[in-house]
């Protein structure tokens, strides 16, 4: 996937979080960040832009749990792009553990499948 094509759906996946935050859907303005992050990864600059949007929605919400787990992934960030350790398809939210790999949901991994065959 080129950066433009990548650039793209990030800027997609932050886009539908922010439509459905205006909705009142928290789920949904989540799984959106949340799909934006596992976008991100494969670079330092894109997930240090996700992450605090993470934080910033977190902070909205007032969820302390969340706005911990999300400053601890800003710290961690940097450090695991410097060393190769990103654990690809990770949502990128408290819940999980900061260093488990996780499946790449279907719908995402076919976008970004496609965008990898236009090379």
């Amino acid at each position: 996937m080129n950066k433009q094509e990548h650039d793209r759906l990030l800027d997609r996946e932050i886009a539908e979080s922010r439509s459905q935050r205006r909705h009142g859907d928290r789920a949904a303005a989540w799984r959106s960040l949340e799909s934006a992050h596992i976008v991100s990864q494969r670079a330092l600059g894109p997930q240090m832009r996700v992450h605090p949007i993470m934080l910033g929605y977190a902070l909205n919400l007032r969820e302390g749990r969340e706005v911990v787990g999300q400053l601890a992934r800003l710290a961690l960030a940097p450090l695991g792009s410097l060393t190769g350790r990103i654990p690809f398809g990770n949502t990128g939210r408290s819940n999980v553990s900061a260093f488990e790999p996780m499946p790449i949901p279907e719908d995402l991994r076919s976008a970004l499948d496609r965008q990898r065959g236009r090379r």
